[in-house]
């Protein structure tokens, strides 16, 4: 008798909790909204906060307010979301970088994604360009492989800094190919870039909405680029994956929230989210950028950040990359 009352009380305890979270989840959001980008504003992970915060905005009927929050590589502001109320006001973009290359590049986080954050959905993805100074020899992958062999560790990379996306790419790609490069780490894409530019540099695997204007004016050439088909605004440069047999490696950019957030609430959110980037508009505003916009549900992207987590460990381990 005891067994059966105590399951019936569970049961309407756990009802009551879904009931009350069903309520919650109606009358949310009754106040204004705070999305942390982690890294400073002008990226992509920006424009697609403030996208989401105008359109989130006007469906609500509450303001959407967009935080940057840079700095230590992502680290700060992906620890202020992790430590916030799991209520579904705080929410934070995650780039790859953040959830799933520092958790296994840095020894000592102050978050534990596993732990303190659930994805609500994937946002985007942002290609990269492998990228050489007009004046460089090399016009294709094959020729930069060649260049690359015939004189080790000669030519030099640029960075966004230990970690980046940039970085781990060039990685891949070294591994790949068993190539010797070396490292020049830069605070920043735009640094990086704009030695690139000036052929103080030689290579850089560039966000493609970074490299693409130069590309087009003809101070850059794309000699590949990441994802797993052609950028349509460059369709004559080739994947890399199409000269490196088994090259993966793009930027991905996802909305997280506390752990513990209402399951209803994080439904709801992922539902808004990926409503606006389904908008024909946004999709063209975000091309216009070099930004392919992409969704999931939460629980695909939850999962997306822990396998990916997986693989970069991986990497980082067989390359033996250590923070500067």
């Amino acid at each position: 008798m005891m067994k059966h009352a105590y399951r019936a009380a569970l049961a309407a305890a756990l009802i009551g909790c879904c009931a009350a979270q069903a309520v919650y989840a109606q009358d949310y959001p009754d106040k204004p909204i705070r999305i942390i980008v982690p890294l400073p504003p002008g990226g992509s992970n920006d424009v697609l906060a403030r996208l989401l915060s105008q359109e989130m905005s006007e469906t609500f009927g509450q303001p959407v307010v967009v935080e940057n929050k840079p700095g230590a590589a992502g680290n700060i502001g992906t620890d202020l979301v992790a430590k916030s109320k799991p209520d579904g006001y705080t929410l934070g973009i995650a780039p790859n970088q953040t959830v799933a290359v520092n958790p296994a590049l840095y020894p000592k986080l102050p978050f534990d994604v596993q732990k303190e954050l659930t994805g609500v959905g994937l946002l985007a993805t942002v290609p990269m360009a492998l990228v050489v100074p007009s004046q460089f020899k090399a016009n294709s992958i094959d020729d930069l492989i060649t260049m690359a062999k015939a004189a080790p560790t000669k030519l030099t990379y640029a960075s966004a800094g230990a970690g980046s996306p940039q970085h781990m790419s060039a990685e891949i790609f070294q591994s790949l190919t068993s190539t010797q490069l070396t490292h020049v780490p830069y605070k920043g894409s735009s640094p990086a870039l704009v030695d690139v530019l000036a052929g103080t540099v030689d290579v850089m695997f560039c966000p493609i909405n970074s490299a693409l204007p130069y590309i087009q004016n003809g101070r850059l050439k794309a000699l590949g680029v990441t994802g797993a088909q052609r950028f349509q605004t460059l369709p004559e440069v080739p994947t890399i994956a199409e000269k490196v047999k088994g090259f993966e490696s793009d930027i991905w950019i996802g909305l997280i929230a506390p752990a513990g957030t209402p399951p209803a609430v994080v439904a709801k959110l992922n539902a808004e989210v990926n409503r606006v980037l389904k908008l024909p508009a946004a999709q063209a505003k975000l091309t216009e950028q070099g930004i392919q916009a992409a969704t999931s549900t939460p629980e695909e992207f939850t999962r997306m950040m822990l396998t990916d987590r997986q693989r970069w460990a991986e990497v980082i381990k067989r390359a033996n990359i250590r923070v500067d």
